[in-house]
């Protein structure tokens, strides 16, 4: 087959370092959201939702053919950061956790986990990020130490 073709969703999910609410206006998260949707399509992996609260976010996004995880999500690490520095004097020591969650997902789930993302304020009403988190890990049976979960 002369052709390589791929069709691979990804959730990820990070915190900001030390979960530290510093994303709390609505319009700041807003911006960083988009930037990171824009961030994502030009690393060419489809933006297809970016969502999240003030101490952590959730993209969902389907996976460019030549792209590795773990520098998709650090070059959206270091250029949403870059951002938020450039942004505010306030937001100049502005960090996300060094970790973070990847987890594929179903094409058969894309609508939901992007209604999911899309409902974050609603949902931790209920519950705290280290929860959901804990529930996605365990959803995923990825095993995990808590020691090293929360930087």
């Amino acid at each position: 087959m002369a052709q390589s073709l791929s069709q691979v969703y990804l959730h990820v999910v990070f915190s900001t370092k030390l979960r530290e609410p510093l994303l709390k206006p609505k319009r700041l998260r807003m911006d960083v959201h988009s930037y990171m949707a824009a961030t994502l399509n030009n690393l060419k992996c489809t933006a297809i939702t970016v969502g999240g609260i003030e101490d952590h976010v959730h993209f969902l996004c389907r996976l460019g053919r030549n792209v590795k995880i773990a520098e998709l999500i650090r070059d959206v690490k270091k250029a949403s950061s870059g951002m938020l520095h450039d942004r505010s004097a306030a937001l100049r020591d502005f960090h996300w956790q060094a970790g973070y969650g990847a987890f594929s997902i179903s094409p058969s789930h894309v609508a939901a986990v992007t209604s999911y993302i899309r409902n974050q304020e609603e949902h931790h009403r209920r519950v705290g990020f280290q929860d959901e988190y804990r529930r996605l890990l365990k959803k995923y049976e990825i095993e995990y130490d808590e020691r090293y979960v929360w930087d």
